[in-house]
């Protein structure tokens, strides 16, 4: 799971998830038709922030290392522009011959045509981006994919593989095509890179990842190559592979391509591990039945404060991610827990350019004043850690399954908002333990808060943002913040606000427990909107950067 410090759209917006439909090709977009849209201030919402990142403690092994890292990454993003859209490389460069160098640097940004700060807008070109990327036939309906499972049993597994592509056979027909097929022309190169990297690594953790891994690329069995992923220590910090299903709009069973080419500081990390000592306790202290806790995960958990120098696939798209943990994997949680990873580099420019600015224009004057940089941080790390707490392998109706499984393409934004929110409810309960200032709590809501609009800001379609949505209403339908039209502002209850977070995360640690899909998505039909105030405020935005646009070096 990725975390995104986001910010938002002004439309008033409604939940675009919708119950399993017969029809379902794509979404609905709208294109250079439309009035208004300006494509120039759209990519200008991107700030560009050059990335330089000391690597002078690196040895000349380390640094011929991230190297090649760097270069294997790149055909990555080949192959996630191919899940994105079956054409988007042709598309892109009819783009670089006869369209605009903004349309192509917005293409390049987006990984395909659509904005996706506004909804899947069709900035060029009048064809709606698919629902389901490039992993299915863009004319294949919900109706048809769960007709052929149910026809053919058999192809269940390979057809809800997060590691195949959905075809049409000779015959019009589905067929499953491993990723190891699929994209064996990006694959194979990648691999061999890997192993090079591994030649050169004088590091033996490092250097039997990136062997796994490169057989995982050519097998698209990724469970030793994570389980050696878990035990990486040293200077370089590298994930790479197939990893979030959220490009996957249709059931969110597939993986897209990505990489976190990154060093870590090995003081900063020491700083924040102790906090993975407590995971146990807290997954004891959820204010849910005992049932509802999860103690079959490993709760290993590794801590790493990093410095990005190169990205590559789904981490390059559009928003910044600012921290992830991996891997998604149940069985690898329940064997060694999950890493955390902190892009510090990524978040703090964040803070300076975009959230700093949104508080003190969402909130009153003296809670605005309180929101710090620190308090982004701890939000984001206790986001992750909270990642490996409450359900994952659950039981419905007398079958193990998982809540991901149970929840299909809900599961992603209620997942990230449960991560939000009980990361918020462990940093409260971090305080009663004495682990964290008590002293600063006010300061540690307000910041909180605040990182809801900055989510909000994109929509309420995108994973994190309905997380952000459903908190933001939950909040405001118990007092736990108020408008006041006279400022143009919040004020927040902080008392309140302490007690919706414990009831909030009680609420959706429940939800995912029973994996019940039409009661997630009565959830989010009631929660994930934007009422008037959230637009109003929303609206006094516009000159505040959405997020950045990171500048990295080719090689270091």
């Amino acid at each position: 799971m990725r975390h995104f410090m986001l910010a938002v759209s002004t439309a008033a917006l409604l939940l675009a998830c919708s119950p399993q439909q017969d029809t379902a090709p794509a979404p609905e977009a709208t294109t250079k038709a439309a009035t208004g849209y300006d494509i120039a201030a759209q990519y200008a919402k991107f700030a560009e922030v050059p990335m330089d990142v000391d690597t002078s403690f690196l040895s000349e092994s380390e640094v011929a290392v991230v190297n090649k890292l760097i270069e294997a990454s790149d055909y990555l993003s080949q192959i996630y522009m191919l899940q994105r859209g079956q054409n988007y490389p042709a598309l892109r460069a009819e783009i670089a011959a006869n369209g605009t160098p903004t349309e192509l640097a917005m293409f390049d940004l987006h990984y395909g045509p659509c904005d996706g700060l506004e909804e899947d807008y069709v900035f060029y070109g009048d064809t709606p981006c698919p629902a389901g990327a490039g992993f299915y036939p863009t004319d294949m309906t919900k109706a048809e994919f769960d007709a052929h499972i149910a026809a053919n049993p058999d192809d269940k597994e390979a057809f809800t593989s997060g590691y195949t592509v959905i075809r049409r056979n000779a015959e019009g027909g589905l067929i499953a095509v491993p990723y190891r097929e699929a994209y064996k022309e990006f694959l194979e190169p990648a691999a061999a890179l890997l192993r090079e990297a591994a030649a050169l690594s004088e590091n033996a953790a490092l250097t039997k990842f990136l062997t796994l891994r490169a057989d995982s690329f050519l097998s698209d069995d990724y469970f030793e190559s994570e389980m050696a992923w878990m035990d990486l220590d040293g200077n370089i910090e590298i994930a790479i592979g197939p990893y979030e299903v959220y490009d996957d709009g249709l059931f969110g069973y597939k993986t897209a391509y990505e990489s976190f080419v990154t060093i870590k500081n090995p003081e900063e990390s020491a700083a924040l591990d102790k906090y993975k000592n407590y995971l146990k306790d807290m997954e004891q202290n959820l204010p849910v039945p005992e049932s509802y806790k999860n103690f079959a995960r490993g709760f290993e958990s590794p801590i790493a404060v990093t410095y990005q120098v190169h990205g590559g696939g789904d981490n390059e798209n559009g928003v910044q991610t600012i921290a992830f943990n991996l891997p998604n994997d149940e069985r690898v949680r329940e064997a060694k827990g999950a890493k955390k990873v902190i892009l510090n580099n990524v978040l703090g420019a964040k803070y300076d350019r975009i959230l700093a600015p949104i508080g003190e224009r969402v909130l009153v004057a003296d809670q605005a004043k309180l929101t710090a940089k620190k308090w982004m941080s701890y939000n984001t790390l206790f986001h992750e850690l909270s990642h490996s707490l409450g359900p994952g392998t659950i039981t419905v109706d007398g079958n193990e399954t998982t809540v991901s499984a149970q929840l299909k393409d809900l599961y992603s934004g209620i997942e990230e908002g449960k991560a939000d929110v009980m990361g918020a409810y462990n940093i409260l309960y971090m305080m009663e333990r004495g682990e964290l200032s008590a002293d600063e709590k006010q300061a540690f809501l307000a910041t909180y808060f605040t990182g809801l609009f900055r989510s909000m800001r994109f929509g309420i379609t995108a994973a994190h943002a309905k997380g952000a949505a459903f908190q933001y209403n939950y909040f405001m339908e118990v007092g736990a913040a108020t408008w006041l039209p006279e400022q143009g502002r919040y004020q927040v209850d902080f008392a309140k606000l302490e007690q919706a977070i414990s009831d909030l995360t009680g609420k959706v640690v429940v939800l995912q427990g029973n994996g019940d899909y039409a009661a997630a998505q009565e959830f989010l039909d009631t929660y994930v909107k934007l009422d008037g105030p959230a637009e109003t405020a929303l609206g006094k935005l516009e000159d505040i950067p959405y997020d950045i646009r990171p500048i990295y070096p080719e090689e270091i």
